[in-house]
């Protein structure tokens, strides 16, 4: 298996770019008119290298709009043109990659969708043989580091140094404020495992709403990453595709202004890094942690109703006792303290007898 972590020059081609390297676009091109005037007010910026575009935009269902296809690819030719900034499109299969080099966009990346698929992925790897083109791999639909060191693992086996990792998130299974689970400890991990591959941060496709941008974004560059990719249209109002989580170019200019770009001394890199590191973990584990509390008060209520309708009290004093019995069983096990468990569970089930107060009292106040 190839070691990453072991290849020096996989990052050397980063060093050419601006850093951290900035990268924007709309999540779709949609026509010459939207392409070329997005590109040109990103481009006055000063601030971004690399125009990113959706040409090809399978969605989740058809019917929706699925990109232009080969006509974009000229597009971004002319942005290259009048703009000088590079270009880069999302590739998921041969036809894709041969007319991405034919109209010769810089660079490539590869969707989660296809990252979780190695089949797709090989198939990329052994097409973009010879070629000298950068490759980003997204994370995986799944937070699965070892699938996503395997995508990364098959591009460098078919001879593709310029080589970075974007992480876009993870599906959430269960409603949540942001569109995908940032959960860095992921990224992260990679970090650890491939020292010197760039890492960028997708905040778009994080948030799937605006206002959270600046917020994953900051959170990103603190952790070290190595540049940001955020969906940019000059009018996201009109926009045919994920028009909630794209910015404007004067937005996208605050936003940069906005950021710290932060830079850790040498003396304090390990201690900063590994502080990091947990501090990351603990967060997204306090996220998961209070969106399932969330959930399970959820259900409490919906047991309020169903005993408020069949004449039940709220009390079951048999069903807590074993509650009780059954977590500090499970919780001695997994090493917490009986007495931390003990005062945790006391907090839900009050939280959770108010619940169904309020609902039970909500009915009867109805029904008088």
């Amino acid at each position: 298996m190839t070691k990453l972590k072991s290849i020096s020059k996989i990052s050397s081609w980063f060093k050419g770019l601006k850093e951290p390297l900035l990268i924007a676009g709309p999540c779709s091109a949609e026509s010459e008119a939207q392409v070329m005037h997005t590109a040109k007010e990103i481009a006055a910026l000063g601030k971004v290298a690399v125009f990113r575009s959706g040409i090809w935009k399978p969605r989740t269902r058809p019917g929706n709009f699925e990109g232009v296809g080969e006509e974009g690819l000229k597009w971004l030719q002319q942005v290259k043109k009048e703009t000088g900034l590079l270009t880069a499109v999302e590739v998921a299969n041969a036809d894709h990659v041969n007319l991405a080099i034919k109209h010769d966009i810089d660079i490539l990346w590869i969707g989660a969708r296809t990252t979780s698929n190695p089949f797709s992925v090989q198939e990329l790897a052994d097409l973009l043989k010879g070629y000298d083109k950068p490759v980003l791999v997204k994370n995986p639909i799944n937070p699965d580091v070892n699938l996503w060191v395997g995508a990364l693992e098959r591009f460098h086996k078919a001879g593709i140094d310029k080589l970075a990792a974007v992480h876009r998130g993870f599906y959430p299974f269960e409603a949540t404020s942001l569109r995908n689970i940032p959960k860095w400890e992921v990224p992260i991990e990679l970090k650890s495992l491939c020292h010197n591959l760039p890492i960028i941060c997708d905040p778009s496709h994080i948030a799937g709403s605006r206002e959270y941008i600046p917020e994953i974004s900051q959170k990103a560059l603190d952790l070290n990453m190595d540049g940001l990719m955020i969906e940019t249209h000059y009018n996201p109002s009109v926009a045919l595709s994920d028009m909630n989580q794209q910015l404007t170019p004067k937005q996208l200019g605050e936003l940069f202004d906005q950021l710290i770009f932060r830079r850790s001394t040498t003396k304090d890199e390990d201690f900063t890094s590994i502080l990091e590191t947990l501090r990351s973990q603990i967060d997204s584990i306090d996220q998961q942690m209070l969106e399932l509390l969330a959930q399970r008060m959820n259900i409490v209520e919906d047991i309020g109703k169903y005993k408020s309708h069949n004449k039940v009290t709220i009390l079951q004093l048999r069903r807590w006792e074993k509650i009780l019995q059954t977590r500090m069983k499970l919780g001695k096990k997994l090493g917490l303290t009986e007495d931390f468990i003990k005062k945790l569970l006391q907090l839900v089930h009050k939280e959770s007898i108010q619940r169904q107060t309020e609902v039970m009292n909500k009915l009867s106040s109805k029904k008088e």
